[in-house]
């Protein structure tokens, strides 16, 4: 557990714009969530990943203020959003789990009503997002599909550039092309310095967009990692393929720090200090090597090592 990146978040007192202080919601037999803390500075990205069932719906309606605490407290911008959530709203984009959308013609009719909820008026934004997702908005909302569903509530989510934006599973539904403009967007909203918690358990969109990611289970904060640790590690790995075993056989014992190796030996996965992995790398000429791969290091890498490689979704229902 990154118990150092926990204290660091949780000591936060600066620009501090969603905090949860030992925040109990429970339903019983298990489920709800259970003293969760954490806190996300002003035009931080902070992913939270968990399997369906671990709360991670819960925490965030309870950050929108549809939930009240059962102990503990809630703040967004220092105010408590089950108490005066009018005054946060309009600062918010919120993508819900579940998209239940108004009785109205088409998508254009519930953005434009939308708009009107939040006080804006130059649509031009919501344009730029309609058609970087590919989205027809002018078709029945009951007979859209569930990509097209979820296309629709990120347009209302982001168009008024909020201050704070809460994902939740944001990417359900759409394919991977989307997925990649999807990604482009939230780089956008980084840029201009949105506040963002994003529920997901794809790890590549975590890993490509995030600052933190904090990991929950069965209603507990397990881990909470920063990003930069996973990204600048101190040390490289590299595959290591060989054209015939003699060789692989005295590179392994030429004093590599070798952490994998094939059988046959053909193959050795090597560690390199991140300063001298160049050098390490050069030394590997006097063999006849047939591949040099980085082992890139990621999110789901570093779940599979800490967690015991327990997948990251179920079929459960999302409490």
């Amino acid at each position: 557990m990154s118990q150092e990146t926990i204290d660091r978040i949780n000591s936060l007192t600066d620009n501090v714009i969603i905090d949860l202080q030992h925040v109990t919601k429970d339903y019983g037999k298990g489920r709800g969530i259970f003293d969760i803390s954490f806190k996300i500075p002003k035009g931080c990205t902070f992913g939270y990943c968990g399997t369906n069932g671990a709360g991670k719906t819960t925490t965030l309606r309870h950050i929108m203020g549809f939930l009240r605490p059962d102990s503990g407290k809630v703040l967004v911008k220092g105010l408590d959003p089950y108490k005066r959530g009018d005054e946060i709203k309009r600062s918010i984009g919120y993508l819900p789990g579940e998209i239940a959308f108004p009785p109205v013609e088409n998508g254009s009719v519930f953005l434009k009503s939308q708009a009107e909820l939040v006080g804006l008026t130059d649509m031009s934004k919501a344009e730029r997002i309609i058609n970087a997702l590919q989205l027809d908005p002018t078709a029945n909302l009951k007979r859209m599909s569930k990509g097209m569903k979820q296309k629709t509530a990120l347009v209302a989510a982001l168009m008024h550039s909020p201050d704070i934006i809460l994902l939740d599973e944001p990417t359900t539904g759409l394919d991977p092309l989307m997925r990649e403009a999807f990604i482009e967007l939230i780089e956008e909203e980084k840029a201009r310095g949105a506040t963002i918690l994003m529920s997901n358990h794809m790890f590549d969109e975590l890993d490509e967009t995030c600052d933190y990611v904090a990991f929950i289970k069965d209603g507990h904060i397990v881990d909470i990692v920063d990003m930069k640790e996973i990204h600048n590690r101190p040390y490289r790995d590299f595959t290591i393929g060989f054209y015939n075993e003699e060789d692989a056989e005295k590179a392994f014992k030429e004093g590599f720090e070798v952490i994998l190796r094939s059988v046959p030996l053909r193959k050795l996965i090597i560690r390199a200090n991140s300063h001298n992995a160049d050098k390490v790398i050069a030394e590997l000429a006097k063999y006849e090597v047939k591949q040099v791969t980085e082992v890139k290091y990621s999110l789901e890498k570093y779940f599979l090592e800490h967690f015991g490689g327990e997948t990251n979704g179920t079929s459960a229902e999302e409490k």
